[in-house]
């Protein structure tokens, strides 16, 4: 080893901090912002961040805060980007430091994402072994939807204010061994769209069924239905999942109603499975509830395209965990994830790579009323985030 990587960032070299970044991880769970309301937290960081010697932006895309600091000797930049919203979910974790806001919790956590890159910005600003440009992205608003903090950060001029050659995500994943990394090149994360359907029928008495059209009956149907979309329409070597997530009708056993309502939400990788979806979907509601004498309205929404990653920066950050944690703690290639990111608009714009960091095996998953991050791999994504700088901007 080469005197250059003995001196790069190690995991040890942030234990002194462990503690301070379990009190700041604990304190933003604590206190959990929905999207577009993270102003306590957008305060927290760009108080820290200053305090440290970063330039600050407040107010980027909405609660956006944009850290950045230079050492001249390069022309080149990197960002590094950390989402800080929470949910609207009722935490069940029963730890001491448990949301005290009802219904609103750090379900995914974007608390330990935001902590991750704090310690990051510590360790960087002490050591400052790097010459260019630093970006800290801390965005608002992931869990949005339509409208997302990235998107509104990008509209606000993120990549012209805050220039960089490549930008780097990562989410932490419940059932991965705490502190692995996975990475992929490519299709990594799934696009997500959404589908409200309104099934509209002929209400009457549940006694006299054949005076009505009965609006159950065909969204019933339509459940098992929209399976042949996947099942006989998208080819068996691509990945595509249609759900039914919500169905609603009716108020009372013996009335027939005049609707129903569905939920759907689709989930692709590919852009032609992704058009094929939509396509298909539209015509067999339309021409299913028809055939029972009902009629349908969609309501289809695209949501967050495809995470791809491109394959250089992929590579480069895979090699960054090999030598951090060890080639046996990274797995490559990390298989596709189903869930949807809005950091995909960001590689619309840039190269760049986001990848998995492991965040226990035991603990709930995400979205679930009892997860918690897992605050003993703070200080190894806050090592690599510093590591990752040290490389891409060689001293």
């Amino acid at each position: 080893m080469n005197d250059r990587m003995r001196c790069l960032c190690r995991i040890d070299d942030l234990d002194a901090d462990a503690g301070f970044l379990a009190a700041t991880r604990r304190h933003l769970h604590r206190h959990p912002e929905l999207s577009f309301e993270e102003v306590d937290t957008a305060g927290l960081v760009a108080d820290r961040l200053q305090a440290w010697g970063w330039a600050v932006t407040r107010g980027v895309g909405g609660h956006g805060v944009v850290g950045t600091l230079r050492v001249p000797g390069s022309g080149r930049s990197v960002a590094l980007r950390a989402d800080m919203d929470a949910l609207p979910i009722q935490e069940a974790s029963g730890r001491p430091w448990q949301s005290v806001h009802d219904g609103v919790m750090h379900a995914c956590g974007h608390d330990g994402h935001t902590t991750m890159l704090l310690g990051a910005a510590q360790q960087i600003a002490r050591t400052r072994q790097f010459r260019g440009t630093v970006h800290l992205v801390f965005q608002p608003a992931e869990e949005a939807g339509a409208g997302s903090g990235a998107q509104r950060m990008i509209a606000d001029g993120l990549f012209e204010r805050f220039p960089c050659d490549a930008i780097f995500g990562l989410h932490n994943t419940p059932g991965l061994v705490a502190g692995r990394f996975g990475f992929g090149h490519g299709p990594f994360m799934s696009a997500s769209d959404t589908a409200r359907i309104t099934v509209r029928g002929r209400g009457g008495h549940a006694a006299r069924p054949h005076q009505a059209v009965d609006p159950v009956l065909i969204a019933g149907s339509l459940v098992v239905a929209l399976q042949s979309v996947v099942s006989r329409n998208v080819d068996p070597r691509q990945t595509a999942i249609v759900t039914v997530g919500a169905l609603h009708a009716g108020t009372a056993a013996n009335v027939i109603p005049d609707s129903a309502t569905m939920a759907l939400s689709i989930r692709s990788f590919d852009p032609g499975v992704r058009e094929l979806l939509e396509q298909r979907i539209r015509a067999l509601v339309t021409a299913h509830a028809a055939g029972y004498g009902g009629e349908a309205e969609i309501d289809y929404e695209r949501g967050y395209p495809v995470v791809v990653n491109t394959e250089a920066e992929t590579d480069f950050a895979r090699q960054v965990a090999e030598e951090l944690v060890g080639a046996d703690r990274v797995i490559a290639p990390y298989p596709p994830v189903t869930g949807s990111e809005d950091f995909a608009y960001y590689l619309q714009h840039r190269p760049g790579c986001f990848f998995r960091l492991g965040n226990g095996e035991d603990g709930a998953m995400l979205h679930h009323p009892k997860y918690d991050f897992n605050d003993a791999i703070l200080t190894t994504g806050a090592a690599f985030w510093t590591r990752l700088v040290e490389r891409y901007l060689p001293a």
